[in-house]
């Protein structure tokens, strides 16, 4: 690998990182639009965007070819499922002032994808990754405390990102293909709603308001936008570095809701904070001695 090579990797990994990080400011700007609002618009505007792309780059043929297998349609169709309740308890976070939450939920989600490792692909985890698990426990244990109920906000976050991981492993389709087929997916119950919501007087994909409508397109091209960056940058990257660079997200994240909007920070919750971070440096160090070894 050379050396432009590994630097135009590094941009692209930077790029889609620092806009899945830039989401707070942007959905924040649609937060008087309801969530499964923004949910749907996301995903006609998504599917819709990427379809286009696909024309452009004549790559129906992967497309056709998934519809062919049934087993992989329905694999991606569980994906759509979990990458939607995704995006909609992180829409409903940034909406109620809970994006300190969100930051932590995507902090979990690469220890949440060792336990997933343990238990579906029966992994053998190693004495790093242990006690990064371990760790993990006492940050939700300490938020338990700490909040008196459970971060249901964090742990839906993680444990819907990290299995989603997990499915869309399991389908050999690209990126975009995969993306197109996930939003269509996803159409049915967004229209079901849209029909839903005009019998109550109230119309999901239009609205009298240019600059919402015009946030609400983006949000369907920004979800595209990222996704084609990440694939680019895991072409030439290796995965230590593209495990590094996970980490923006949820750091710009937390830093936005810290210094931008102002959501309290407990000192009890820098603890919960404190224990992930600490897990995430045994888990790094875990990553980078497999990759060393397989080196």
């Amino acid at each position: 690998m050379n050396s432009k090579t590994h630097l135009a990797g590094i941009g692209f990994g930077l790029l889609a990182y620092g806009i899945w990080g830039f989401f707070p400011l942007f959905f924040r700007q649609l937060a008087h639009v309801s969530p499964m609002d923004v949910l749907s618009n996301r995903a006609v505007w998504a599917c819709l965007f990427v379809g286009l792309l696909l024309s452009l780059r004549g790559n129906w043929g992967k497309v056709r070819a998934v519809f062919r297998q049934p087993r992989q349609f329905a694999m991606l169709a569980l994906a759509a499922l979990l990458v939607g309740s995704n995006w909609l308890v992180f829409l409903w976070a940034v909406a109620n002032q809970q994006v300190v939450a969100s930051s932590l939920g995507y902090f979990l989600t690469p220890l949440v994808n060792v336990l997933l490792g343990l238990a579906v692909l029966k992994e053998r985890l190693n004495r790093l990754e242990w006690i990064s698990v371990g760790l993990a426990l006492a940050a939700i244990a300490n938020e338990i405390i700490t909040l008196g109920s459970l971060p249901w906000v964090s742990l839906i976050l993680a444990a819907t990102f990290g299995t989603y991981g997990l499915v869309r492993k399991q389908v050999p389709v690209d990126a975009l293909s995969g993306l197109w087929l996930e939003t269509l997916a996803m159409l049915p119950v967004c229209l079901l709603y849209a029909l839903w919501q005009s019998q109550q007087g109230h119309s999901v994909f239009v609205t009298a308001d240019t600059s919402t409508a015009l946030l609400l397109v983006g949000a369907g091209i920004l979800t595209a936008l990222p996704l084609m960056a990440f694939a680019a940058a895991t072409q030439r990257l290796d995965l230590a570095t593209v495990g590094m660079l996970m980490y923006i997200n949820p750091t710009m994240q937390f830093f936005t809701a810290v210094w931008v909007f102002g959501e309290p920070m407990q000192s009890a919750r820098l603890v919960s904070f404190g224990l992930i971070w600490i897990g995430l440096f045994f888990f790094s160090w875990s990553a980078w001695q497999k990759y060393r070894n397989l080196g």
